[in-house]
Formats: C-alpha cells, sequence, structure tokens
C-alpha cells in the first residue's frame, strides 16, 4: 500500500519529467519576479494534473488521494510554489464543489477546472479572521432569487487569476452555529475583484492576493449546499486539505535533502567529502529519517480516505508533522551547503523560504494541535 504500484510510478514519471522539461529552467525567474505562469496551468490541465480527484464523468482523471500525493511531491521538489497553486486548485476550489455541489453544478463548473482552462480560488482567511472563521465580516443577504454579497478576503491563492471561486460567507450573526453559507463566484460578476499582490517570502511564482466583493449579486443556484452549512464545508474540505499540504512539505522537503546530500559528496575539505564527517552524515540521516515518517503518515491519510474512514485526527497530525519536519529539513540542508546555502545561486536557500508556509497555510501548526487534542480527548 506503501510502495508505488506500476500505475503510479508512471504516473509519478509523468509529473517528474514534466516538472524537469517545463519548471525546472525557470524556477529562480518566476520567483524573482513574482510570475504565476498560468499558461503552466493550462499544460498541467492537459497532462490531467488539475482535477486528478475529479471522476471522467466531470472531465477529471478519476485518480486516488495516492496518485495525487505523488502529483504534488513530485512537482513540489522541482518548485513547491507550483506544487502549492496545484494544491489550492485540487484540494480546495475544485473539490469543495464536487464534495458539496449538486449534478448540475458539478456539470457547470467541473469540467472546466478539472480541465485546467479555468483557474480555481477558495476564499475563508479574512484581515481579521484566520482561523476564527465563525467571525468573519464577509456577508450574504437574501433579496429574492438573488444573494448580495459584501466584504473581503485576503491571503487568497490565484485570487487574481483565478476564474472560478467558492467564497465562505456569513449568513448569519458573528459566532453563532450554522451562521456560514458557501457560493460559487465567476470573474466577470459586477463588483467582485482583486486586490494586490501580496510581496511575499516564498512560494512567490503561487499567486496570493486579495478578494473583493462589493454588493456581488450571486444567483441562489450558486449557492453549495444548505444555507448554514458553509462551515461544516470547509472543515471537511481542509480535512483533505491537509493530505496535499503534508505532499506538498514532503517534496520540499525532499528536494531539499537530495540537494543537500548531493552537496555533501560533492564538496571536499580536509582531503574528503564533507559526506563523511560525523557532523554531516548525522545530519543527513536525521533529515532522512524525517522524509520517511512524513511520507508513512502522508500515505495513511490517504489510505483512510481512500476507505471513506474518518481522518480528522490523522491528517492534523500529517500536516503538523510533515510540515515542521520539512523546515527543519531545509534548514539543515542551508547548513549543510554553508555560505553558499545562503545564496541565491543554490537551491537550498528557496526550498527554506518556501518551507514556512506550510506550516501556516490551510491552518497553522497551532491549530492542528488543537485539532489533534481535541480528536484524542473526545
Amino acid at each position: 500500500m506503501y510502495t508505488p504500484d506500476e500505475s503510479q510510478k508512471l504516473i509519478m514519471e509523468s509529473a517528474r519529467s514534466f516538472a524537469e522539461q517545463h519548471i525546472s529552467p525557470n524556477v529562480m525567474e518566476w520567483d524573482e519576479s513574482q510570475h504565476f505562469p498560468i499558461e503552466l496551468f493550462h499544460a498541467m490541465g492537459e497532462m490531467g494534473f488539475m482535477g486528478v480527484l475529479i471522476p471522467e464523468a466531470y472531465g477529471g482523471t478519476g485518480l486516488s488521494y495516492f496518485e495525487y500525493i505523488r502529483i504534488i511531491d513530485e512537482i513540489s521538489q522541482v518548485d513547491p510554489s507550483i506544487g502549492l497553486s496545484v494544491a489550492a486548485h485540487n484540494s480546495l476550489c475544485t473539490n469543495h464543489i464536487y464534495m458539496f455541489g449538486n449534478e448540475e453544478q458539478r456539470k457547470k463548473w467541473l469540467p472546466q477546472l478539472a480541465s485546467g482552462k479555468v483557474i480555481g480560488a477558495w476564499g475563508l482567511t479574512e484581515h481579521n479572521t484566520g482561523s476564527d472563521a465563525g467571525s468573519m465580516s464577509t456577508t450574504a443577504v437574501k433579496d429574492g432569487d438573488e444573494w448580495v454579497i459584501n466584504g473581503a478576503k485576503n491571503f487568497i491563492t490565484h485570487a487574481i487569476s483565478g476564474d472560478i471561486a467558492v467564497v465562505m460567507t456569513r449568513t448569519g450573526e458573528k459566532g453563532a452555529s450554522r451562521n456560514s453559507t458557501a457560493f460559487v463566484l465567476e470573474k466577470g460578476m459586477k463588483g467582485f475583484s482583486s486586490g494586490k499582490k501580496e510581496n511575499k517570502l516564498g512560494m512567490r511564482a503561487s499567486e496570493t492576493a486579495e478578494l473583493i466583493m462589493d454588493n456581488v449579486r450571486v444567483p441562489d443556484s450558486h449557492r453549495l449546499g444548505e444555507v448554514g452549512d458553509g462551515f461544516k464545508q470547509a472543515l471537511a474540505v481542509l480535512d483533505g486539505g491537509r493530505i496535499s499540504i503534508a505532499a506538498l512539505s514532503l517534496g520540499i522537503a525532499k528536494g531539499a535533502f537530495n540537494a543537500a546530500k548531493k552537496y555533501a559528496q560533492e564538496r571536499v575539505q580536509f582531503g574528503k567529502p564533507i559526506a563523511e564527517f560525523q557532523a554531516i552524515n548525522h545530519k543527513l540521516a536525521e533529515m532522512a529519517t524525517k522524509i520517511h515518517a512524513s511520507e508513512l503518515m502522508t500515505l495513511r491519510c490517504a489510505e483512510l480516505k481512500e476507505k471513506g474512514e474518518n481522518m480528522t485526527k490523522e491528517g492534523a497530525m500529517a500536516k503538523f508533522f510533515a510540515s515542521e519536519s520539512c523546515v527543519e529539513v531545509a534548514t539543515d540542508a542551508v547548513q549543510i551547503f554553508g555560505g553558499y546555502g545562503y545564496t541565491k545561486d543554490f537551491p537550498a536557500e528557496k526550498y527554506y523560504r518556501d518551507s514556512k508556509l506550510c506550516t501556516i497555510g490551510e491552518g497553522t501548526t497551532e491549530i492542528q494541535k488543537l485539532v489533534i487534542a481535541r480528536q484524542i480527548l473526545k
């Protein structure tokens, strides 16, 4: 179960080959300029990477979470920011519509998203409400057969380039139970716009910006599920999303580790490769162990997800452990490279910058601990 079968190996090779050919030559250029290569995502749609979990009936590739993990892992080893955007498109926007949309909604939006012809965004976080989503300020008020949405979301992946966005709104009082409802918004709707792109530490080729709703009128047919079910839906979507962030973390850690190992075997000091010094090879041993554990935990989540079993605790554990481990592995990689690790001429510094987002996005490490604690103390 935890060893790739032949089908998975072919998918891994396909993702690896695509990343090496189309992503690798551009990594630092995109990073320096914060360029979001939207044409790349159209190409990945043709490869089947933009609708991995969506059934073929809706234009997806109909693969399992095992294949999904492998794809994100391989892409993230080359450029984590591209891996992040693939994860956000698949796990958040596209998966939310698949999980909670009706048949008409699925047929309307999923083929566009799964093909990569359009890019998806997902809006939950606001300026003053991160983890405290029950106090969100974005509201939706019913007006006849339409809803009028006002507010803003920030730190939204693909807020500028995204064509379709699933947005969580407040349809009840702040702090009340069942006070949130999800809607699908489309670019071009009057009053629906995006703000400035965030100037980030890492993941710079993955576009992050603000979504702005100014009296956006949305037909009731764009409502996902029942009124009041938005937050419950978001938690279910984030359960699966944690698998993708764990896979992203895994790819970052592998990329940093492989670069550090190669350098340690080539860098000679005092007449021998630095990999032969205990201080370095012990560091490599620790890095490899963290990667191994992260991979097993992530694949365990895929197993539970595929069986339809609850994986809230395991998902939070995998996301927590893999994300913190990838920061530690990337930090050690910079240390192994020494002074060169602090320069942009070598890959370690980018893995180091990109890794930190994994401990923050889709629920901070502190929130994961809270989720785990609640599960084990039930």
